[in-house]
This record gives structure tokens, C-alpha cells and sequence, in this order.
């Protein structure tokens, strides 16, 4: 059984979570890392979150994972070797350590810039980070010892949500910007 689902209100420390972490994989990798982000729910100031840092490393190719999957693992990374999602590479953290998940994907791509866009339209919208955190403590108290379930219970949501940043990206011409490391 996995951990229980839990979402907590916004934390500040965060990002200064992030700024660790993100430092010492900046350090590992070096020039092999074209962008390393915080993504997910914690970055996004204001918005509700399971207390997990998410960190999207932007790199030039997925291919040879060997390159950068060392230097991760040498630094206390475990890849996933499970992970049914081909448009990147994953790794958690080992045993022992405050989770953390780390998304390898490759500069330019769909995957990397759909996680970015999600992340900026959703720093920009009150309204739409609090609709997103209503739906996720619906689904932490529906399915709190499910994590399949409550992660499936979220695409709707998600979908919706990046269907209106799709539309502000083109009325404000959103590109990524700076990294965040």
C-alpha cells in the first residue's frame, strides 16, 4: 500500500526546498541540464498541494540515459524503471528521504513546455487555483489510499485548466521563461 494522500494548504518553504535540491542536482549535472524547474503544485505560490517537490530537468536528449542517470543516482535518486510515461524519465527519491520526483525531459518537447505553461497560467489565475484545489481535497477524501485513483481523478481538471492557459498563451505570447536554477 502506498503512503495516504495528503493536501496540505501552500507552504513558502517550498521553494526554498526546491532551491536545495535544485542546486545539488545543478551541481551533479552541470551542462547536461539545459533547465532545471520546479513544477508542479508546490511551485505554484497560493495553491493547496500534496507536500511533494516536483522538479522537471530539461535535457537535449533522453538517450543515453546513462549520462545523467549516474550522476542522479550518485546524489540519492532511484530511477523508476515502471514508469509508463515515454516522454520522460523518472526518479525518486531513496528510501529514507522527504519524497521528491524528478521529471527527465527532453528541451522543446510537448511534455516539458505543457508542464511549464500549466505551472505560469496557474500563477497568474487565483480563481483557477482554487477551483483546482477544491477538486484535489475532493479526490484526497474520496480516495486517500488510492494514488492511481485520485491522480485519474484529477485529468479532468488538469484538462480544463490547460485548455484555458492554451488560450492565454496566445493572447499573451507565453514562452517559458528563465529556469528556475
Amino acid at each position: 500500500m502506498s503512503d495516504p494522500i495528503i493536501v496540505v494548504p501552500y507552504d513558502s518553504s517550498w521553494k526554498q526546498e526546491f532551491k536545495s535540491i535544485g542546486f545539488e542536482i545543478q551541481q551533479a549535472l552541470g551542462e547536461l541540464a539545459i533547465r532545471i524547474d520546479h513544477i508542479g503544485s508546490t511551485s505554484i505560490e497560493g495553491l493547496d498541494a500534496k507536500p511533494i517537490i516536483d522538479i522537471q530537468i530539461s535535457v537535449r536528449s533522453l538517450e543515453p540515459m546513462e549520462i545523467y542517470k549516474t550522476k542522479l543516482e550518485n546524489i540519492g535518486f532511484v530511477y523508476r524503471y515502471d514508469n509508463p510515461d515515454l516522454t520522460k524519465r523518472y526518479f525518486r527519491e531513496k528510501l529514507g528521504r522527504k519524497r521528491i520526483h524528478i521529471h527527465i525531459k527532453e528541451f522543446g518537447s510537448w511534455s516539458e513546455q505543457c508542464s511549464l505553461l500549466f505551472r505560469d497560467y496557474l500563477r497568474t489565475n487565483v480563481d483557477e487555483r482554487r477551483k483546482y484545489a477544491e477538486v484535489k481535497y475532493d479526490l484526497m477524501k474520496q480516495y486517500r489510499n488510492d494514488r492511481d485513483r485520485y491522480v485519474e481523478g484529477k485529468e479532468p481538471i488538469i484538462w480544463e485548466i490547460m485548455s484555458r492557459a492554451s488560450k492565454w498563451s496566445q493572447v499573451t505570447g507565453w514562452k517559458p521563461g528563465k529556469t528556475d536554477m
